[in-house]
């Protein structure tokens, strides 16, 4: 039975075992036993795939939505100017992991940029004159903007794949044609309301980290400051990791933004090793706003094992609800449901936090044991609408 709950469930189950008195350790583990019965019941739900629609190749190309998706979500894929045409079939190359994996996960595609032939060739003209892919982003966040502010857009997703630069003052995303500064690009969002995830995968890409950061947005950065210029080979290890399961740490089912982060950070730091080379990147993630970041070696795993400075929340929370390609059982719950299953958590997480501020430890288990009962209804809510389907 405990193998059938969820690696959430597990998390507050160990929570649970560090009880020291007998009777609260039995009415934890009841609860648990609930919610893995729950857990059993929505794994045998009737399951539901989100399918998207392919389109033809463009500057921009949108992936129609389906009228039967529950919430719509859009991945605005940025491919950079290639500066050699090596680069550009790596380019091409993490674009296209990108365009699947979002397209597995039933989300719409847009996609910005040039694209380098199998020969090297192809239409990158990034020595020439004017703001056309400058233009296509705007109009592309101006567009999702809108959507947003109707209701008919949940989730925002953004990846810069290119070469970056650092003048000491401004960081630029390189494009064919002219570039895009990390204050254009904060201004260009600033209208975009709901849950986004923007990945700069270039060099110098650290300032975009402070400039971006905000309320309901996660940030990930290939280098932690502008002077790291040389090129990044983190965007390589992100595309891979978004979409594969392989990748997920907490065995959930599915790979999270969090966790592609923290899986391609390390992978990053031992090519590194492994080529006997000093590190010239140090990715960093943002998603409380404060625009610090914190690095992947803060993590065992998913889990914090060193101290953050300050009395800001610890970054990673958010951008562990973000996934790209869902698991089956995630597919299951409505929107509704998911906003309240993250809700919950989160307060699981806040209690967590302020255990050592009880006097009362039968008063912190009595909470607790609350919200994962809250949580259990849930997901038996939202298995039995499943089952209805």
């Amino acid at each position: 039975m405990f193998e059938l709950v969820t690696s959430r469930t597990t998390i507050l189950r160990k929570t649970c075992s560090l009880k020291t008195n007998f009777m609260i350790q039995q009415s934890c583990l009841a609860v648990v036993l609930i919610f893995g019965a729950f857990a059993f019941a929505f794994a045998f739900a009737n399951s539901r795939c989100l399918a998207a629609d392919t389109g033809s190749a463009a500057t921009v190309l949108v992936v129609p939505q389906s009228e039967d998706r529950p919430e719509d979500r859009l991945v605005v894929i940025i491919r950079g100017a290639s500066g050699t045409s090596e680069y550009g079939q790596l380019f091409d190359l993490w674009s296209n992991r990108w365009e699947a994996a979002a397209t597995t996960g039933g989300a719409r595609v847009a996609r910005i940029g040039p694209k380098t032939g199998a020969d090297g060739t192809g239409d990158d003209a990034s020595n020439q004159p004017g703001d056309g892919d400058r233009s296509s982003i705007e109009l592309a966040l101006r567009e999702a903007a809108a959507q947003a502010a109707s209701g008919k857009l949940a989730e925002l997703w953004i990846v810069l794949i290119g070469h970056g630069t650092f003048d000491g003052r401004s960081a630029r995303f390189n494009l064919q044609g002219d570039d895009v500064s990390a204050e254009e690009l904060k201004k260009w969002l600033e209208p975009v309301s709901c849950l986004t995830a923007i990945a700069n995968c270039s060099s110098a890409s650290g300032p975009f980290l402070k400039a971006l950061a905000g309320p309901n947005r996660v940030v990930m950065t290939a280098t932690k400051t502008g002077a790291e210029i040389n090129f990044a080979r983190f965007g390589e290890f992100l595309s891979e990791a978004v979409g594969d399961s392989k990748f997920d740490l907490d065995k959930d089912g599915q790979t999270s933004a969090f966790e592609a982060f923290l899986s391609a950070s390390r992978r990053t730091l031992a090519f590194y090793e492994s080529e006997g080379r000093l590190a010239t990147e140090h990715s960093l993630l943002d998603d409380n706003g404060d625009g610090l970041g914190v690095r992947a070696d803060f993590f065992r795993g998913v889990r914090l094992v060193r101290k953050v400075q300050g009395e800001a929340t610890v970054d990673g929370r958010l951008a562990h609800r973000f996934h790209l390609v869902r698991s089956d059982s995630e597919q299951q719950l409505s929107p509704e449901t998911r906003k309240l299953r993250d809700r919950l958590e989160q307060e699981v997480i806040q209690l967590r936090d302020r255990k050592q501020s009880f006097d009362d430890e039968n008063a912190y288990y009595a909470q607790l044991e609350k919200l994962l009962v809250e949580l259990a209804k849930a997901y038996e809510l939202s298995s039995v609408a499943a089952a209805r389907r």
